[in-house]
């Protein structure tokens, strides 16, 4: 595996691990999903990093599923859902390492 391949990897793991640790700090400190939600859109920065993370994913999404196609491969899209579950931080480099291995 490449470095890059790993330096991608990693940057996946960290992706999903960093967030969700601040996530789930605010979980355990009474906070609710739905406020999570509030909290988003607390004050203009805040929602201004949100709708950068949203317009980000949905370019990744689109760039993803276009080239997946005109490649006839479609097994990086399971960075689609991760995207989606975890975030951007994590799917993004989960695509970028699915979509750089060599195929046999």
């Amino acid at each position: 595996m490449s470095r890059l391949r790993m330096f991608y990897l990693a940057m996946s793991v960290i992706g999903a691990i960093v967030p969700m640790v601040f996530v789930l700090g605010w979980m355990q400190n009474g906070g609710a999903l739905f406020g999570l939600v509030a909290a988003w859109s607390a004050n203009s920065a805040s929602t201004g990093l949100m709708w950068d993370l949203i317009i980000s994913t949905i370019v990744l999404a689109v760039f993803a599923i276009s080239e997946c196609m005109a490649r006839r491969y479609y097994f990086p899209l399971i960075a689609l859902p991760v995207t989606l579950a975890i975030g951007l931080s994590c799917g993004l480099p989960l695509y970028l390492f699915l979509r750089t291995r060599t195929r046999d």
